[in-house]
């Protein structure tokens, strides 16, 4: 009874700690609706994790499922050769960067932020995982104002799991460091989109406004 009540205890305290919320999409993002962009603009990855490649390989994953979710996306090759033609090759040199200038620049409607902040592989005893995660902040380019953002990661188990210790923590090791992050971070990009309202080349454009989303994470990007 002592440990059902203390697991009990900790199950509850992890509940009131948690910073998850269930909203619909028109509820929280209703900017999205009222500016209705229709260009993004994909700006360099902030890369606060420990792969120094992850920026680089993160960014060939982003246009197709913002593509997908009904918007038109700035060719990522071409601006991130423009950025590094004026030295800007990370995305922590935007600081100062006008969401208004993109559009004087680019066009676009819209800018996406995206910071990185995981992209790590984990061991322990008997196993081991491999986790992508990033925040995302989409800007209006005419105003400056936040228009959305999601907080959001995805962890694959590449443990062995065949009951011999030795031989799952080599099968363990072996897998985890073959694991392809490119086809994890577009897990973790198309899951977030999923979040996202619906943009003009979408069939749910408008119409998505009482679909619930799961708002992950709250914090400041």
């Amino acid at each position: 009874m002592k440990i059902f009540f203390s697991i009990s205890f900790i199950v509850l305290l992890l509940s009131g700690c948690a910073t998850q919320e269930r909203l619909t999409k028109g509820e929280a993002y209703p900017d999205m609706y009222k500016n209705k962009p229709i260009s993004i603009l994909v700006v360099p990855a902030i890369n606060q994790s420990t792969a120094a490649d992850a920026a680089q390989l993160y960014s060939t994953t982003i246009a197709e499922p913002l593509a997908e979710a009904g918007y038109y996306v700035m060719s990522v090759p071409a601006t991130d050769a423009i950025f590094q033609s004026e030295g800007i090759v990370d995305g922590a040199q935007l600081d100062a960067f006008s969401p208004t200038k993109a559009h004087e620049i680019f066009g676009a409607d819209a800018i996406l932020f995206v910071k990185i902040n995981r992209w790590e592989t984990n061991y322990f005893v008997t196993g081991g995982n491999v986790t992508v995660g990033a925040a995302f902040r989409l800007v209006s380019a005419h105003s400056g104002a936040e228009l959305w953002r999601y907080n959001d990661a995805v962890i694959i188990n590449t443990s062995g799991g065949s009951g011999n210790l030795i031989a799952d923590i080599i099968s363990t090791a072996i897998s985890t460091a073959l694991t392809d992050y490119v086809p994890i971070a577009r897990q973790v990009n198309f899951q977030v989109m999923g979040s996202i309202p619906a943009g003009a080349y979408h069939s749910q454009n408008n119409l998505d406004k009482d679909q619930k989303v799961v708002i992950i994470d709250k914090t400041n990007f």
